[in-house]
């Protein structure tokens, strides 16, 4: 169908619809991040260092949501994606809640698996649904609205954290405190109790028709499950032999499959000896095991490397066709790749922000959740709000470059400015440097997601989005947090470990000067690259 012939009204209920998307998005990141506000009193608690909180921020939480994406993406792009939702939320609230009664780093870690296996669909499952019921040239404004809540969600987890824990602490005296828990432990029950009352409100939502705003009859899959299924054992160790297997696979891919595993095992026992050489950790006790800290981030890595390859041989097995979209298009391979190194600064930084100004400027846990939440909140909602309508337009008028622009504009400046706030001599003076930066930083997502999911078709959203996600969650989100912690530890300096991070700009730039020239066209051999 020809783009004059698109739809060019939203669909009954879309409004609705984004909200809950939206607010979806929102308590993901609100039970994710709320880690980072309660960082310091944990690490008391439990006498573990930053480097482990690293772990527990980003590594052990990525492995489950990058690889539970996979199959839920393939559910989503197949089964009722309002119910998918609904699901979901009541899993990761649930297993944020048992975050509530850890006693142990083991608890903890629990829990955050279950909060990443929860929130693994919320992106694809979510994306898909908006992008059915909002036409194209809408779709920078709805990503920025789903930009919008994340930063509401990155906000208030800071502000609801902060507050919960600090009225639960000097609510009550120490050791009088009902059934033993800390402020941070009661934090995490009170994040849990939104989800509840989301997921009833996504279950009865109207599901709308796969494609039609795209013009691109979807016909729903009969088996999702089973395709989720296969999807999962597909990618894990030992069960993609079987699938290899399976499918046929000819002796060359399993040559490739064994080259990456042995490829993949020697640079993380090499990055393994590095990390330990440079910043030497003590052991953590899980039980009755103990676990070089090191050791679990690298392992951890090259099975997320590992999930990455055998994905891509089983695309490219059993459906050629999103093999082939996917991979052929160079613009979707590096917004991919740059929404990865972008994670790599973003994660990194947002894990220690609290921790960075309650040590720097000697704020207080509430202070710095209060203050520093409601303006990251505010900046989170209010930039993406100008970026995602202001691509749009551009795009309108400059269809080959004007969201990559917007975009470059962003991740080009944001990283520069880093040093100006972060070297601010007082906590007003961050406040206000940060407004700035802020506003800069929140124009990568709405135009770099919207080039990313118009290189695909319709029944390919959710695995291109759970492929990304996979890529960005294991590389971006997995190394981030721990390699500023790790940089802390070892050097006790908090502030160069997080600037450290914006090292992954430059290779950004050099990708989106590449796409303002080449993503319209990459994003009109579609339908070619699908027909092969």
């Amino acid at each position: 169908m020809s783009g004059d012939a698109l739809p060019r009204v939203p669909l009954k209920g879309a409004g609705y619809a984004l909200t809950l998307v939206a607010l979806t998005q929102a308590l993901s990141l609100l039970d994710r991040q709320i880690l980072a506000i309660l960082a310091p009193a944990i690490k008391a608690d439990l006498h573990i260092g930053d480097a482990e909180m690293g772990l527990l921020y980003g590594t052990v939480f990525a492995l489950f949501y990058a690889l539970f994406s996979l199959p839920l993406g393939r559910v989503a792009d197949g089964w009722i994606r309002t119910k998918l939702l609904a699901l979901c939320i009541l899993t990761w609230s649930v297993a944020t809640a048992l975050a509530g009664m850890a006693s142990s780093f083991a608890l903890l870690a629990l829990s955050r698996l279950g909060v990443g296996i929860g929130e693994a669909a919320s992106q694809p499952a979510g994306t898909s649904l908006v992008y059915d019921y909002w036409p194209k040239h809408r779709r920078g404004f709805v990503m920025s609205v789903i930009a919008s809540a994340i930063a509401l969600g990155l906000g208030g987890s800071l502000v609801l954290g902060g507050l919960a824990a600090d009225w639960w602490t000097h609510r009550f005296e120490a050791g009088s405190e009902p059934l033993g828990l800390a402020g941070w432990q009661f934090a995490f029950l009170v994040a849990s109790a939104p989800g509840l009352v989301l997921a009833p409100l996504l279950w009865f939502m109207r599901e709308p028709e796969r494609g039609v705003m795209d013009g691109i009859e979807t016909p729903p899959d009969p088996h999702p499950f089973r395709a989720g299924t296969l999807v999962l054992v597909s990618v894990l160790p030992m069960g993609n032999w079987v699938s290899l297997r399976r499918l046929n696979a000819p002796s060359q891919a399993w040559r490739n499959n064994f080259a990456w595993l042995a490829g993949i095992a020697f640079a993380m026992v090499s990055l393994w000896w590095a990390t330990s050489t440079a910043s030497p950790r003590p052991a953590i006790e899980l039980g009755v095991i103990s676990i070089d800290p090191h050791a679990l981030q690298w392992t951890v890595i090259g099975f997320g490397l590992f999930v990455m390859v055998n994905l891509l041989q089983n695309m490219r097995l059993a459906d050629a066709q999103a093999f082939r979209v996917i991979t052929r298009s160079p613009t979707l391979i590096m917004c991919m790749a740059i929404g990865t190194l972008q994670s790599v600064i973003n994660y990194g930084m947002m894990a220690f922000n609290p921790s960075f100004l309650i040590g720097t400027y000697d704020l207080s846990m509430r202070d710095a959740a209060l203050q520093f939440g409601m303006l990251a909140a505010a900046m989170g909602i209010g930039g993406p709000m100008i970026w995602g309508p202001l691509s749009d337009k551009l795009h309108v008028k400059f269809p080959s470059s004007g969201r990559a622009w917007v975009a470059l504009f962003a991740m080009g400046l944001s990283p520069i400015m880093s040093f100006w706030v972060y070297f601010a001599p007082s906590a007003g003076d961050f406040y206000l440097r940060f407004v700035a930066y802020s506003l800069v930083l929140t124009g990568w997502l709405p135009p770099l997601y919207a080039i990313l999911y118009e290189q695909v078709l319709p029944r390919m959203r959710a695995i291109t989005a759970s492929v990304y996600l996979l890529a960005m969650t294991i590389l971006g989100l997995g190394i981030g947090p721990y390699m500023v912690g790790m940089i802390s530890d070892a050097t006790g300096d908090l502030r160069a470990a997080m600037l450290s991070v914006n090292a992954a700009a430059i290779p950004i730039v050099i990708m989106l000067l590449v796409i303002a020239r080449r993503s319209q066209r990459d994003e009109e051999t579609l339908l070619e690259r699908a027909a092969g």
